[in-house]
């Protein structure tokens, strides 16, 4: 799964890294070090003439068939071999995908009595781009945007943690991802294989992480693992 990740580049790699089209920086655009479920993260969308542009959206799906937002506490993921044929998901990838940038990701290991948490993410450092979905709900008195992250089977580095990893597209696939005319999801399927374990790291770090409520680089510095 993926449940927590980081974004800490600077906003000028970011538009270079996503070919973007942004005249004035993101609200609230900070580094993030110990991004959690429910919290507002940013994606990057496309829109009709092929601009892409950064949003804010909720983490966590709650599809605008919803009758109230807390569902959403429960769609982070979406598993890539069952999202065309789940009510949830299904007119999202079709019609509103996205990319949702990180710096790396966390995942937990059983070792003794406790969980390490590692930083997993490229060896030269740029950025990843997880194949994200979007819905927009209208409640009451609100509409909220939120999004999920797919999930695929974890490749050789992450399975010494989990079996399951986020869907990581290289730049070659942002294209067809983010392309709003295809909307046939057999197109998209080749798009769904683990990413190469050569081009990933990861490295212990300390259990601050843990709790959703810390930020700051100590979330992601490597520790000693005794």
């Amino acid at each position: 799964m993926c449940g927590r990740y980081a974004l800490f580049i600077d906003l000028k790699t970011l538009i270079e890294a996503f070919g973007l089209s942004l005249s004035q920086p993101p609200g609230n655009f900070t580094p993030r070090y110990n991004i959690a479920p429910t919290q507002q993260v940013l994606g990057i969308c496309q829109n009709a003439d092929g601009f892409r542009h950064l949003k804010w959206f909720r983490w966590g799906l709650i599809p605008h068939w919803a009758k109230n937002a807390s569902i959403g506490n429960r769609m982070i993921n979406a598993r890539c071999e069952t999202v065309h044929e789940k009510p949830s998901f299904r007119n999202a990838l079709r019609y509103r995908r996205c990319l949702i940038p990180s710096s790396g990701f966390f995942e937990w290991k059983a070792e003794g009595k406790g969980k390490q948490p590692y930083f997993i993410r490229r060896k030269d450092q740029a950025p990843l781009a997880f194949a994200g979905l979007w819905e927009s709900w209208k409640g009451p008195d609100e509409t909220i945007e939120s999004c999920t992250i797919l999930t695929t089977e974890a490749n050789t580095l992450v399975a010494n943690l989990h079996d399951r990893m986020p869907v990581i597209l290289s730049p070659t696939e942002y294209d067809t991802w983010l392309d709003r005319e295809v909307d046939d999801p057999g197109k998209l399927q080749s798009f769904f294989q683990p990413f190469p374990s050569d081009l990933l790291e990861m490295q212990p770090v300390s259990a601050v992480v843990n709790n959703p409520l810390h930020e700051g680089e100590g979330c992601v510095a490597r520790v000693e693992v005794v």
